[in-house]
């Protein structure tokens, strides 16, 4: 028998040395590095910049984290180390086994946790940017072969140079490694659709390796006029009230550009950016299907209505806070995962008896496929031998 809760969305924690210890020697240097300012409060450093403060999420605690940005703001020297306030399951195989084990769940996908964060800050200097992803992903293969087959790796790509990507998507792949993170972001101003990327989605079906989108650090889709007054460090407020406008338009792109299309073992998700409103984004796209494909050539191209592409080929996660049940009567039971966001403070400590209290009156059919089988989907030939 196969695992009967695969969790999709959990993070593993990045020591102060991940990068430094798993990049090439070359790039030493250049690697990103947790390091402590004058007041002893941590920071994710690139050369002599601080990037975004480091913080330490406990579930269903987080106005703790409010506490301490107030503290760091005021100049107060931080009260413990980032080794002290860090449990040993955000980064630790053993603990994070156990942790599962105390959730009732049986496999977890593990995504970079402060690793989400620096990847639109390195934009001037590419060659870092790539070392620092590769340094992350040794680390990401190193850790899941460590999991007795129930931690899934997710790789850091970057799109970029595509040369460079598709020869890492070759080589995260020899590692085990099925799943790799990019942004649903225009790329040096280029779309996700344009022909300069198809080797990569070329080399994603051919290696059995999943795209995913996830909450991280890329180019907003939305304008600065409407964020003036914003922080430029970490999380925006404007980005995090719409998190589903990226992966909504990048979606959008690849499939009425023809990339789903071309590419129909391309099986792409989205993660951590909610599912509520996929119901309404697929009627609108099919609305606006109808009013166009009658004078757009790129439309009458399409084989299948837009909806088909999103069935055929991308899964979502809802939030807990998220009415599943309804998703799922809107737009079927095939499109949605479980996932908990551990230990960030979305899934809070019991996540399957919140999303089982969602689920409603759903079926056993209907949960076989939100726990399991639409992750395994996602997985393609790699599912498909778990679930044996």
């Amino acid at each position: 028998m196969g695992p009967q809760i695969i969790d999709v969305d959990q993070h593993l924690f990045e020591s102060r040395g991940t990068w430094t210890e798993h990049i090439e020697p070359a790039w030493r240097d250049d690697a990103l590095r947790i390091e402590d300012d004058e007041a002893g409060w941590p920071w994710l450093m690139w050369r002599d910049r601080q990037l975004t403060p480091i913080e330490v999420p406990i579930p269903e605690r987080s106005s703790l984290i409010g506490d301490d940005r107030l503290r760091r703001l005021r100049g107060e020297r931080a009260a413990a180390s980032f080794e002290d306030l860090v449990p040993p399951s955000y980064g630790t195989v053993a603990p994070r086994l156990a942790s599962l084990d105390e959730f009732g769940i049986d496999a977890a996908v593990l995504f970079p946790n402060y690793g989400l964060l620096w990847e639109q800050m390195l934009a001037s200097d590419r060659p870092a940017q790539r070392a620092n992803a590769r340094a992350y992903n040794r680390f990401m293969a190193e850790t899941c072969g460590e999991g007795e087959g129930r931690l899934f790796g997710v790789a850091h790509l970057l799109l970029h140079d595509p040369e460079w990507a598709t020869e890492e998507i070759a080589r995260i792949r020899a590692e085990g490694v099925r799943l790799a993170m990019i942004a649903p972001a225009p790329v040096d101003g280029k779309p996700l659709s344009h022909p300069d990327f198809d080797p990569v989605w070329a080399a994603f079906s051919t290696h059995g390796v999943a795209p995913v989108f996830h909450v991280s650090g890329f180019e907003s889709p939305i304008h600065p006029a409407w964020r003036e007054g914003e922080d430029e460090q970490g999380e925006q407020l404007f980005d995090s009230i719409f998190l589903w406008l990226a992966p909504a338009v990048a979606l959008a792109n690849l499939i009425l550009h023809g990339v789903l299309e071309r590419f129909p073992d391309l099986r792409i998700g989205v993660i951590e950016q909610g599912a509520i409103w996929v119901p309404s984004w697929l009627r609108q796209m099919e609305s606006a299907f109808e009013a166009f494909h009658r004078h757009e050539d790129r439309l009458q191209a399409l084989s299948l209505r837009p909806t088909d592409y999103v069935h055929r080929q991308v899964r979502f996660t809802p939030y807990p806070t998220e009415d599943v049940g309804w998703i799922v009567e809107q737009a079927g039971p095939d499109l949605v995962m479980f996932s908990s966001d551990y230990p960030h403070v979305e899934g809070g400590r019991k996540p399957v008896e919140r999303f089982e209290a969602s689920l409603g009156g759903a079926g056993e059919d209907v949960r076989q496929q939100f726990y399991v089988d639409n992750f395994l989907f996602l997985m393609g030939a790699a599912g498909s031998r778990l679930a044996a």
